[in-house]
């Protein structure tokens, strides 16, 4: 699975978009970075995810590549910060304490199990038809898991029993990400 990289010029750009958009959005003067190069035209899955002093703030994401990575950035960074079911919209105070964390996703490939997850490497998709779930690669590194309890912590997210991912007709997908952030790429803040 080799996804196309980033460069660190794209990586900075997706970053200080999320920012201008998310304080444009809050009603706070920002201007927005030239976007260009053939990744933020490219269409790939993504997510934004939220934090504020390392807590969990927003995270919304697009498995599927429905819109080119710019367009997805500047939308999923507004969700992020006003749609996350979990917390409440943003303040326009907060927008200066956020830390903004980007993963660009690989397309899904399916698998059969544990042995074909590398933790740390690799998120998850469990998908029932009527219920999907899920989660990130550094999931399963923040929480400690190995292969099966991944999997595992991807069922609960979908809704399912722990084990469900032992089930025929369960598909399972793996993928890989580009994760970074406003630390990562040297972004100043505001």
């Amino acid at each position: 699975m080799n996804g196309v990289k980033l460069t660190s010029d794209e990586k900075r750009t997706l970053v200080l978009l999320a920012r201008a958009t998310i304080a444009q959005w809050a009603g706070l003067p920002a201007s927005m970075p030239a976007t260009s190069g053939r990744l933020l035209t490219e269409k790939r899955g993504v997510f934004v995810t939220l934090r504020i002093h390392g807590d969990l703030r927003g995270c919304i994401g697009y498995i599927q590549p429905f819109e080119t990575v710019a367009d997805a950035v500047r939308e999923l960074a507004v969700k992020s910060a006003s749609e996350d079911p979990r917390f409440d919209p943003l303040t326009p105070e907060e927008v200066g304490q956020l830390s903004i964390e980007i993963s660009v996703l690989t397309p899904l490939e399916p698998i059969g199990g544990p042995s074909e997850v590398a933790v740390g490497q690799h998120g998850l998709v469990v998908d029932a038809g009527w219920r999907r779930g899920l989660l990130l690669p550094e999931v399963a590194i923040e929480e400690g898991w190995d292969a099966e309890q991944f999997l595992s912590g991807t069922c609960r997210k979908a809704g399912l029993g722990r084990d469900a991912w032992r089930r025929p007709g369960l598909k399972l997908y793996r993928f890989e990400t580009e994760h970074f952030s406003e630390e990562t790429e040297r972004v100043g803040q505001p």
